[in-house]
């Protein structure tokens, strides 16, 4: 219930906020003097509506879609000492995390990677890899878990999808504004919607989609330090390092889909400009910062 009161809450926020900034800024008036007859408040809503409501649904079903496009099989009852040792140790850290017993998952894949999602904290998911298990020695793994239920217990999918909704919202109201406001006094068209309203909508929603994306990818490279931070607290500090070391050897191979990637322990690499798009940092930098911490 506290979730969903936050999602809504920040729903609202973002409607208050950018009226805000229209008031101050006088953009509410000087569309008026164009003539655009655009309904600020609607328009509002809609965004909102269509960046708000498909990020929660896309939440909402993130636990279904995971298993689904991974092929991972959720252990009922654990059918050898490897599961049966998985289902206790995440069930220990869960514990000493505070929150619910995710399910925990086994999925094919020769890299080694893990994943964590759900909507809720205490009805989460844990995956691991079958190249995680075959990879890393039992304290690694441990602290591979003990990173994912870290995740779990940050709210980390929550607040994503909160912050990728925002996003969302941002993009869809700019975009359309801005297409406006080239229709009307660049165009000059006096109605309707024109052809300078669809190309320069499309071309802002394009543009303000890159810069959401910078932002959401900053914010899933900061929670990854912090999940990194949980585990060392729950499970030591040198098994996690040891852990990203060993890591390392597979880091940037995912065989993930898209919609479940950026829940990994493991992300894509890059360099430069394309640092900006990736979920998580390199393997280097969460190393130093669990030493410096």
């Amino acid at each position: 219930m506290l979730r969903l009161l936050l999602f809504f809450g920040t729903n609202i926020a973002v409607l208050l906020v950018i009226s805000i900034v229209f008031r101050v800024l006088g953009l509410e008036e000087m569309l008026t003097q164009s003539g655009s007859g655009i309904n600020l408040g609607a328009l509002l809503i809609f965004s909102a509506a269509f960046g708000m409501i498909g990020s929660f649904i896309s939440l909402a079903m993130s636990k279904w879609i995971a298993l689904r496009s991974t092929g991972a099989r959720v252990i009922k009852e654990p059918a050898n000492d490897t599961e049966r040792w998985l289902l206790q140790t995440v069930k220990r850290q869960a514990q000493a995390a505070g929150i619910g017993m995710p399910d925990v998952a086994i999925y094919q894949a020769p890299e080694m990677n893990a994943f964590a999602t759900g909507m809720k904290r205490n009805s989460a998911l844990v995956a691991v890899s079958t190249g995680l298990l075959q990879g890393m020695r039992s304290n690694e793994v441990e602290a591979v878990l003990a990173h994912e239920v870290s995740h779990v217990a940050n709210g980390d999918m929550v607040t994503m999808a909160l912050l990728q909704g925002v996003l969302n919202t941002f993009v869809i109201f700019f975009s359309r504004v801005v297409g406006m406001l080239v229709d009307r006094l660049i165009f000059r068209n006096e109605r309707g919607y024109g052809i300078g309203f669809w190309i320069s909508s499309i071309v802002a929603q394009v543009v303000f989609g890159i810069l959401a994306s910078i932002i959401a990818m900053w914010f899933s490279r900061y929670r990854e330090f912090r999940a990194d931070a949980g585990a060392a607290r729950l499970n030591g500090r040198e098994s996690m390092i040891s852990a990203l070391s060993t890591l390392g050897r597979t880091y940037g191979q995912s065989s993930l889909p898209e919609s479940v990637e950026a829940f990994g322990i493991s992300g894509r690499v890059g360099a430069g400009m394309k640092k900006l798009f990736m979920s998580h940092p390199p393997i280097e930098e969460r190393i130093q910062a669990l030493r410096q911490g």
